[in-house]
């Protein structure tokens, strides 16, 4: 149920790997407006894994600069590449992409297209009831009421997800009015595209930013208790106009405008039943970071393919794993948020330094029921972590990076030593051999030696790859009876 990134991300995931569905929209027609813009690198990584990362990537721009204008006059300007990313094999994008949001659903439903999906516009839902080994939904149609008997139905139905309230799951938090902001897609006359500009006031910062493969600006002012609240463009202009000092910048009429209100919850609980939650409809807050669209997308990449492997007869517990793994992060994603939204409401303003604390690639699952590993706590990678990246890859194709090897969703198991043999029917698993020369499929070499330094392997280890990217199991011992009992758990 909900069709914005976090339910497009999830059918795609499923419908790759087969498994029936129907996407349910309320909305008649995919929402206008840029919203959540920021594309932090590990969302880029899904993406890549989907086959849409280029896409997404051609309609946006990466490290966008930031020049903040202090009420003084100062011009600061910063959003350079951490100094600790650059230029790391283990990481194909160290910084966020700005893109407005519907040209992020525009790629994913495109690519549902592809894989046979669609989203059912105009359909919302109207009840939602569990039975022994069934959800019973009720969705309002064109035609009239209809009954849809399923297997399981996750809510990505956003911040007032009608499948968390039928569910009688909790949404804990709060809601501040005193903290708002206008939020508008506009043309602008008289400032250039270059960088995401942002003026302080002291009551309040107003900014635009650039819209790549657009011709439009996003325009952010935060009202404080007292002030005019409407979008109307003449409130607009005086808003910006007083906070900028009158630079002679024009705003045309808004093709699309919101008021945003600080709200602050997390779902008491991911599942009920056979009801999961995801993305918005499990956890909002501040915009500050640019982490909400991001951590549903996650939820989704998390969510599908266990989904897709009960359906496809593994055990059921699988499933508890994902409130498990993605609460957690959640709950560290709207404490950050809420960090940074105290942070720039004290500066009047966004900060322009970029840091690792917003791109996700810490991420990760350590002591997760999916996590295995031989190797003690002091080892830098262990199983639960992210997948690192490496390139300089020989194959018998040609120098590949790991990521390309590993993509489309499936488990693939990097063997350090000689090839296992693995008591498993192992449909789905992918085998990757490193190999002292590529001399058929399936074998790599690592010329430049980033493989070895990111997994720091020993002669005989095993790293078993989740289809989502996270490590599921390393063993430096070589132990192929584990990685045949954690795939026959799954399969």
């Amino acid at each position: 149920m909900g069709a914005g990134p976090t339910g497009l991300t999830l059918a795609c995931e499923l419908a790759r790997r087969g498994v029936a569905f129907r996407l349910i929209e309320a909305a008649a027609a995919p929402q206008p407006g840029s919203r959540g813009k920021g594309i932090q690198p590990r969302t880029l990584e899904v993406f890549d894994d989907l086959g849409i990362g280029a896409r997404v990537i051609a309609h946006g721009r990466m490290a966008m600069p930031m020049r903040s204008t202090a009420p003084d006059g100062t011009v600061t300007v910063g959003g350079d590449v951490p100094e600790s990313l650059r230029g790391r094999s283990d990481i194909p994008y160290p910084a966020s992409l700005i893109t407005p949001e519907w040209r992020v659903e525009e790629a994913l439903r495109e690519l549902l297209a592809q894989l046979g999906g669609s989203v059912e516009f105009g359909t919302p839902l109207v009840a939602l009831a569990q039975e022994e080994g069934a959800v019973t939904a009720t969705l309002e149609t064109r035609d009239g009421d209809e009954t849809v008997v399923a297997g399981w139905v996750v809510g990505c139905d956003g911040g007032h997800s009608v499948v968390r309230k039928q569910s009688g799951i909790a949404f804990e938090g709060e809601t501040r009015e005193d903290v708002r902001m206008l939020v508008a897609d506009l043309r602008v006359d008289g400032l250039d595209r270059d960088a995401w500009h942002m003026w302080r006031h002291a009551e309040g910062a107003v900014s635009l930013c650039p819209l790549p493969s657009t011709e439009l600006f996003q325009f952010q002012a935060s009202i404080g208790p007292g002030q005019n609240l409407t979008l109307e463009p003449a409130n607009l202009q005086d808003i910006l106009d007083r906070r900028s000092g009158g630079r002679g910048i024009h705003l045309h009429e808004p093709e699309w405008s919101t008021l945003w209100r600080a709200n602050v919850r997390l779902a008491e609980r991911y599942r009920e039943g056979r009801v999961f939650l995801a993305g918005d409809a499990a956890h909002v807050h501040s915009p500050a970071g640019g982490q909400g669209m991001n951590t549903g997308i996650q939820d989704a990449a998390n969510l599908g393919w266990k989904l897709a492997a009960v359906l496809q007869g593994a055990d059921a517990v699988l499933l508890d794993s994902y409130e498990a793994e993605r609460r957690p992060v959640a709950a560290g994603v709207l404490g950050l948020s809420n960090e940074r939204l105290k942070q720039a409401l004290a500066q009047k303003g966004m900060t322009t330094r970029r840091d690792a604390s917003t791109i996700q690639l810490g991420v990760g699952y350590r002591g997760s029921m999916l996590a295995h590993d031989d190797r003690d706590e002091t080892a830098a990678l262990r199983a639960g972590d992210r997948a690192p990246d490496a390139t300089g890859l020989a194959t018998v194709d040609g120098e590949r990076r790991l990521f390309e090897l590993t993509a489309g969703g499936r488990f693939t198991l990097l063997t350090f030593g000689r090839a296992p043999e693995l008591d498993t029917t192992g449909g789905d698993l992918r085998i990757l051999r490193v190999a002292p020369r590529a001399s058929e499929s399936g074998q790599i070499v690592d010329t430049a030696g980033h493989l070895a330094e990111a997994y720091r392997p020993t002669d005989h280890t095993l790293v078993l790859i989740r289809p989502d990217g996270y490590i599921g199991l390393i063993s430096d011992a070589g132990d192929a009876t584990a990685v045949s009992r954690y795939l026959a758990a799954i399969e």
